[in-house]
C-alpha cells in the first residue's frame, strides 16, 4: 500500500513542480522524473509472483496517463482477461517452477492445489498472453540458467505458442516497444546488420548457431557445417604408379563413403576446413562364416586395415587437397572435386500433441471453480424469515429474489422462472456483515510513520484469499476490510462483498461512503515492539498529540486549497497552484464529512479524548472497534454521535483489556448505542452468528436484537443499510439459509447468496472437497512420474498464507485444502 501512495505521491509532487513554484526552488529529482516522462516505461512488480500487482501496477500508469511496459507474474494464464485489459505489454520470463518431491505423503500434504496446478500450467503463460492478443517479449531474466532459455521457450511452444508470436517476441516486439523498430528487430534493407545464422529452423532443439552478427560484424559460434559438403566427389589419388580414380560421397561431416568398383571401408571427418579421409579394401567381420560382407564407415567406430590409404588436406569450397600415405609408407598427392551437392534437409520444428493439463479455476486455489456462479431467479419457499427489520421474524414465509434484489416477501409465492428451494424446518436471514475484518487483502499495515491517511486498503486486495470461501460457509456476506492499528491515523478502508471468484475489483462494495481507520493505546505506541518505539508517539499523551498535529496541518492545508480557488477565480490573477498532498486530502475529507472513521480502541479515558479532538475539528468518530471498555463512557459516546463494534467476549490478552467484561455489548446497547460484534479475526468470521448469541446470554438480549448486531446495526454503521443488513424489498439479495436457528451453535449455512448468487452451496462443498482431492492425487501422481523419469524435483515446499490481524504482525498458516471438520481439528 505505502508502495503505491508513495508513487501517486510523486507523480503529483513532480506534475506540481512543473508550475515552477519559486519557493521551491531547483528539485533535482522531481526535475530529472519530468525530463524522463517520454522514454519508454518499464515497470517490474513481478516480485514474489503476485498475479495482482500487474494489475495494480496498471492502475497507477491509468491515472496518470502512462502505458507502462510491465514484467508479467508468470501466472497471467490465471486472470488473462484481466492482464489483456489493462492493454499494458508485458516482458515474459520462461522461468517454470520445478516438480515437486511429493513422494512423502506427509510432505505432499503441504504443498497447495494452487503450487501444483501452476507447476502444470506455468508453460501455457505465453501462449495465453498470445491468444488474448497482448504484445510480449521473451526475457531471460530469472531463468535459473540461461542455458535452458532456449529449452524453456520450445516447451512454451509445445503448450501452444506459435513459432511466429515466439519470433516477434524476440525481435520485432522488443525493437517496437523501445522505439527503435527503424533500426532493429527485422531483416530490412537499411536497417543495422544485426542477425543470426543458423543450420535449420532456429527453434528446433538440434539447431546450432554459426554466426552472430553485430552492427555488421561477424562473431564466430560454432563454425561446424557451415558450409555443406554433403554430395559426390571426383577423388584423384596421385602415388608411384600414378593416379587412381574413386568416387568420394559425403554424407555429413564424420560420414562418407569411397568408392572404385566397390564400396571401400572408410574413415571421414571434416571440421570446416581440414579434411581427413581413410579407405581400404573391404573385411570381413569376424564370425561371420564367409556371409555376406560387413562394411565400416564413418571413421571413429571403423578401425582400417594395414593396407589403408590415409589421406589428410584442407578444403577450398568445392575443391579439396592435400597429401598422404599408402600402406608401404609411398607419399600421396591428391584432390577432391565435387561433381554433385546434395542439398541438406532443414530439420524442422517437431510438432508434438499438446501436453494434458487440468482446467482452471477461478480463484485459481482449493475450492475454485471452473467457471463464475451466475446470478438467478431464486424463490426461497416456507422457511423462518429473521428480517431484521420491525417485522421481526415471520414464520413460513417466502422470499423471491430477481436480479440481484428480494423482489417480494411473503406467503404462497411464485414465479415459473425461478429455482425453488425449499427452506420448510431451516432458517432465513440476511447475510452477515462483519465491521471489522482484515481478509482478503496483501498487507495491512504501512508502519513507518503514525500518520499514514494516504494509503489504502482497496490497492491491495486479494480475492484469492481462501478466507472468503470459508467465510462465505459460516454466512458472512460482506466485510469491512480495515488497515491495521499500528498508526494513530492509519489507511482508508475497502467495505467488499464476499463474491468468490471474483477480481479484486469486483470484491468491492459499490457507491458506499469512504471509511478510514484509526488507532490508540498499546498497538499505536508500539508498547509490545520487541526493539524498542523507534518513532513517536511513545506514551498515549503522545497519541492525542498526533492527531492534534494532524489535524492542525490539515485545516492549514484546507485553507491554501480554499485560496487558490478563490486566487484562480479572479480574474487576470497569477494562478495559483497548491501542492496536493495525498495524506491531507483525507484528513480534510473526514472534517467535511465526506469519510468517515473507525477507530481501534480499548482505555474510556483515551475514547474521551479522541472524542473530545474531533469535536474540537468540526467532526465525529463514526465507529469505535474493539471498544471494550464502552460500556464506561457510552452515554458519552451517545452525546458525540459514535456507533460501537466490539467483540463479544474477549478480554485479558494484553494489559489495556484488563477491565473488559462479557456485557460490554449489552450495557452500551441498552444506554441507546448502535452495536455490532466483529471479529478483527479470520477464522472467528465463520461464527459471527455464534459470538452474536452471546449477547442472549451475556445481559439476556433477545434473540432478535443478538443478530441484528450481525446484520442492520454494522450495516448502519458502515451507512449502507439503505441496501443490506436486512430481508426488506429492494435491498440486495444478500441472504443465508441456515439449517437451524442462526444463534444455535448447530445452525449450518446451506446456501449463502450475494447479489442473487449463490456463492456457497453446502451440498456443492461437500462435492468439490471431492474434486480437490481428485486433482491433488492427478498432480501428485503427475510430479512423482517427473522423479521417476529422471528430471530434477525440488523438496516438497510447504505453502503458506499470512492470517492478518489488527496488531502489528501476522500469523502465519498452512494453505491447505481441509474440509470444514478438519478446520476445526486444526483450530
Amino acid at each position: 500500500m505505502g508502495t503505491i501512495s508513495l508513487l501517486r505521491q510523486t507523480y503529483l509532487d513532480a506534475q506540481w513542480y512543473k508550475s515552477n513554484p519559486k519557493a521551491e526552488g531547483v528539485n533535482l529529482t522531481l526535475k530529472a522524473w519530468n525530463d524522463q516522462q517520454n522514454l519508454p516505461q518499464v515497470f517490474d512488480p513481478s516480485q514474489g509472483g503476485d498475479l495482482w500487482n500487474v494489475m495494480r501496477a496498471d492502475r497507477i500508469g491509468d491515472e496518470f496517463g502512462v502505458q507502462y511496459i510491465i514484467k508479467a507474474s508468470g501466472k497471467e494464464y490465471q486472470r488473462i482477461s484481466d492482464v489483456a485489459a489493462t492493454k499494458a505489454p508485458l516482458i515474459v520470463s520462461l522461468n517454470y517452477p520445478a516438480a515437486q518431491d511429493v513422494e512423502d505423503p506427509n510432505a505432499a500434504r503441504y504443498v497447495s492445489l494452487a503450487d501444483m496446478k501452476h507447476w502444470e500450467l506455468a508453460p501455457t503463460n505465453p501462449a495465453a498472453i498470445e491468444k488474448a492478443g497482448i504484445p510480449f517479449v521473451l526475457t531471460m531474466s530469472d531463468v535459473r540458467d540461461g542455458r535452458t532459455f532456449m529449452s524453456n521457450l520450445r516447451k512454451a511452444m509445445e503448450y501452444g505458442l506459435s513459432e511466429t508470436a515466439a519470433m516477434e517476441a524476440l525481435t520485432k516486439t522488443p525493437a517496437s516497444l523501445l522505439g527503435i523498430y527503424d533500426k532493429l528487430g527485422s531483416l530490412d534493407a537499411g536497417k543495422l546488420a544485426n542477425f543470426v545464422i543458423t543450420n535449420g529452423p532456429i527453434f528446433s532443439e538440434k539447431t546450432t548457431i554459426h554466426h552472430n552478427w553485430v552492427q555488421g560484424n561477424a562473431y564466430v559460434v560454432k563454425d561446424d557445417n557451415w558450409h555443406n559438403t554433403n554430395g559426390s566427389y571426383a577423388l584423384t589419388v596421385n602415388g608411384p604408379s600414378g593416379a587412381q580414380q574413386f568416387t568420394l560421397d559425403v554424407k555429413s561431416s564424420s560420414s562418407a563413403e569411397v568408392s572404385a568398383k566397390d564400396t571401400l571401408t572408410t574413415q571421414f571427418s571434416f571440421d570446416g576446413k581440414m579434411v581427413k579421409i581413410g579407405f581400404a579394401p573391404r573385411t570381413r567381420r569376424a564370425g561371420m562364416g564367409g556371409g555376406r560382407p560387413g562394411m565400416m564407415m564413418g571413421g571413429a567406430a571403423a578401425a582400417l586395415p594395414a593396407s589403408a590409404i590415409r589421406l589428410s588436406g584442407v578444403s577450398n569450397g568445392d575443391v579439396w587437397q592435400g597429401t598422404g600415405l599408402d600402406s608401404n609408407g609411398n607419399a600421396l598427392t591428391w584432390t577432391a572435386v565435387r561433381t554433385k551437392t546434395t542439398e541438406v534437409k532443414a530439420d524442422s520444428v517437431a510438432k508434438k500433441a499438446a501436453p494434458q493439463v487440468g482446467s482452471l479455476m477461478y480463484p485459481f486455489v482449493g475450492f475454485g471453480a471452473t467457471e463464475m456462479p451466475k446470478q438467478e431467479t431464486i424463490l426461497i419457499k416456507n422457511a423462518t424469515v429473521w428480517t431484521s427489520e420491525k417485522e421481526g421474524v415471520l414464520t413460513a414465509t417466502d422470499v423471491l429474489v430477481k436480479n440481484g434484489k428480494i423482489a417480494a416477501v411473503g406467503k404462497n409465492l411464485s414465479d415459473a422462472s425461478a429455482r425453488v428451494i425449499d427452506g420448510t424446518g431451516k432458517h432465513l436471514s440476511a447475510g452477515i456483515i462483519d465491521e471489522h475484518s482484515h481478509i482478503a487483502v496483501s498487507s495491512i499495515n504501512e508502519g513507518g510513520q503514525s500518520v499514514t491517511s494516504e494509503v489504502r486498503i482497496k490497492d491491495n486486495l486479494d480475492p484469492d484469499d481462501i478466507n472468503i470461501y470459508r467465510q462465505l460457509s459460516g454466512g458472512v456476506t460482506t466485510s469491512h476490510i480495515l488497515h491495521g492499528s499500528a498508526n494513530t491515523i492509519g489507511g482508508q478502508t475497502q467495505l467488499i462483498k464476499l463474491r468468490w471468484g471474483t477480481n479484486d475489483q469486483g470484491l468491492m462494495f459499490q457507491n458506499w461512503d469512504p471509511f478510514i481507520k484509526f488507532a490508540l493505546g498499546e498497538n499505536v505506541k508500539r508498547t509490545t515492539a520487541t526493539n524498542g518505539n523507534t518513532r513517536f508517539p511513545d506514551t498515549r499523551m503522545g497519541v492525542e498529540q498526533v492527531l492534534i498535529d494532524a489535524f492542525t496541518r490539515a485545516k492549514d492545508y484546507e485553507a491554501q486549497l480554499k485560496a487558490a480557488e478563490e486566487n484562480n477565480k479572479k480574474k487576470g490573477a497569477t494562478p495559483m497552484v497548491v501542492r496536493r498532498d495525498l495524506e491531507l486530502d483525507a484528513l480534510v475529507e473526514i472534517m467535511n464529512q465526506k469519510r468517515f472513521i473507525t477507530c481501534h480502541s480499548y482505555v474510556a479515558s483515551e475514547i474521551v479524548s479522541t472524542m473530545r479532538v474531533a469535536e474540537q475539528f468540526g467532526f465525529k468518530v463514526n465507529t469505535f472497534t474493539h471498544i471494550l471498555e464502552g460500556y464506561k463512557v457510552a452515554d458519552k459516546m451517545k452525546a458525540h454521535g459514535a456507533n460501537a463494534s466490539t467483540f463479544s467476549d474477549w478480554w485479558a490478552y494484553k494489559l489495556e483489556v484488563q477491565d473488559a467484561i462479557p456485557y460490554n455489548a449489552y450495557i452500551m446497547n441498552k444506554v441507546g448505542l448502535n452495536v455490532a460484534i466483529n471479529s478483527d479475526d479470520a477464522e472467528m468470521a465463520r461464527r459471527l452468528n455464534q459470538e452474536a448469541a452471546k449477547a442472549v446470554k451475556y445481559g439476556g438480549l433477545t434473540e432478535e436484537e443478538a443478530l441484528r448486531m450481525v446484520t442492520i446495526n454494522p450495516a448502519k454503521m458502515l451507512h449502507v443499510d439503505d441496501r443490506v443488513g436486512s430481508i426488506k424489498v429492494g435491498k440486495d439479495a444478500d441472504l443465508v439459509l441456515w439449517s437451524d436457528n442462526p444463534l444455535s451453535i448447530y445452525a449450518k449455512s446451506l446456501y449463502t447468496i450475494v447479489d442473487g448468487t449463490v456463492f456457497f452451496d453446502r451440498a456443492k462443498d461437500l462435492q468439490v472437497q471431492q474434486q480437490v482431492k481428485e486433482e491433488r492425487t492427478r498432480l501428485i501422481k503427475k510430479m512423482m512420474g517427473e522423479k521417476g523419469a529422471g528430471r530434477p524435483v525440488v523438496p516438497a515446499q510447504p505453502s503458506y498464507k499470512f492470517v492478518h490481524t489488527c496488531g502489528d504482525h501476522s500469523h502465519k498458516m498452512g494453505l491447505l485444502e481441509f474440509d470444514e471438520h478438519e478446520l476445526e481439528e486444526i483450530k
